[in-house]
């Protein structure tokens, strides 16, 4: 139910966050702002939900095809944060929310890009071998594009700050999540039933804590502001649609990666963005409405996927030939 109808929930709840002075007095308690210490917890609590839903066979896979994880992973990385600069630099973007922008562009892709693969009735195990690969090298890749997106916005400390947050809200607790469903069949059965439930419910909270942070900003937030975010979207999509015909892969890893890059972890990035500067929550603006956006062209370019049928590699192709025609 949360999950089929995600992008409803969505909006109920960031409209609720958005309105709640108005409804109880702005003098009154704020759960949502009073939230901010707790981010930190909530992102390491999705990625650790992540991590219990990672199947062992797919995880083998990843090592499997390898080429074409860490190709798809480097389309990723290096066309979305050009992207983002490009965008944010052409439409004339300046102070919080250019780096919002380049926030938007440098984190790892979202693991609802693996359920709308699943209904463009694409390659769901390379979808979640990409997502896996962004996530774990993420403490790497993001403080490098950092750099050279920011340049001199980033320094050395943040730049370590930056690696280390990802490594202990991200990386960490997927890779714990993964080894206790491993070895704990009690803990499989969780998860199977509740991961996906608190990983969604983390994620609409993180959201509704940005949009009760920024309510002045979102009424008179300016439109061409979504127009620069929907462009990165699109130019994502299309990144990684001739990215998959360079890899020359199948149409329906081709789907995956499609999704893939052009869907960014807006948790991850706002509250990666909450954390890097504290005093500057419009910085995390850009990725809630990157969130409402995606979300959006994601569902709908999944359904018109999925009217095209997608041609199969068998797995044991793979480990042969790992680099396949279209």
């Amino acid at each position: 139910m949360l999950q089929k109808f995600l992008l409803l929930w969505l909006i109920l709840s960031s409209f609720v966050a958005a309105i709640w002075p108005d409804l109880f007095g702005k003098d009154e308690f704020d759960p949502f702002v009073a939230s901010k210490p707790s981010l930190g917890y909530l992102i390491a609590l999705i990625m650790l939900s992540v991590g219990t839903l990672l199947p062992a066979d797919e995880v083998k896979g990843v090592f499997k095809r390898w080429p074409l994880v860490i190709g798809g992973t480097a389309i990723q990385y290096c066309s979305m944060p050009f992207l983002a600069w490009l965008i944010a630099t052409t439409f004339g973007f300046t102070g919080e929310l250019k780096v919002g922008i380049i926030m938007v562009g440098c984190v790892p892709g979202a693991m609802a890009s693996n359920v709308l693969t699943m209904i463009a009735r694409g390659n769901v195990s390379y979808s979640v071998g990409l997502t896996t690969s962004a996530t774990l090298l993420s403490p790497l890749v993001v403080p490098l594009v950092l750099k050279l997106t920011l340049r001199e916005e980033a320094d050395a400390a943040f730049l370590l700050k930056s690696a280390y947050l990802l490594v202990i809200r991200v990386v960490i607790p997927v890779i714990s999540g993964y080894l206790i469903c491993k070895f704990s069949r009690a803990a499989r059965t969780f998860a199977s039933r509740y991961s996906a439930m608190i990983a969604n419910l983390s994620i609409l909270w993180i959201i509704a804590y940005v949009v009760a942070s920024n309510r002045d900003a979102i009424r008179s937030f300016p439109v061409y502001l979504l127009l620069a975010l929907l462009v990165i979207n699109f130019g994502g999509y299309l990144a990684g649609q001739l990215g998959g015909r360079i890899l020359r892969i199948d149409s329906g890893m081709r789907k995956a990666l499609t999704l893939e890059v052009g869907m960014q972890n807006a948790g991850v990035g706002a509250t990666l963005a909450a954390s890097l500067f504290p005093d500057q929550p419009m910085i995390a603006l850009p990725c809630v409405l990157f969130t409402f956006g995606c979300m959006t062209t994601g569902t709908i370019l999944a359904e018109i996927m999925k009217r095209f049928p997608s041609e199969a590699i068998a797995e044991s192709e793979f480990e042969e030939a790992p680099i396949q025609s279209a």
